[in-house]
């Protein structure tokens, strides 16, 4: 889910918003996107002490096919 939560906002997220979106809590959150950053589908862009995540095009993708089967169900 937090891949289509970062989807259907096309600017760049923190990862405090994205836990609170998806209701989880801000650690498990940070650990999922660190195994995204690893599978490719999100990226990390720092700046300055922030952290901002967006998706690769292979995060959006999947995020789109992720959304297609929510709708059929």
């Amino acid at each position: 889910m937090i891949l289509v939560a970062l989807r259907s906002n096309l600017k760049n997220r923190y990862g405090s918003v994205l836990a609170k979106e998806v209701d989880c809590t801000y650690s498990h959150a940070v650990k999922i996107l660190q195994e995204m950053e690893k599978a490719k589908l999100v990226s990390f862009q720092k700046h300055g002490r922030i952290k901002t995540i967006e998706l690769t095009q292979k995060g959006n993708d999947v995020a789109e096919y992720i959304e297609k089967i929510r709708e059929l169900l």
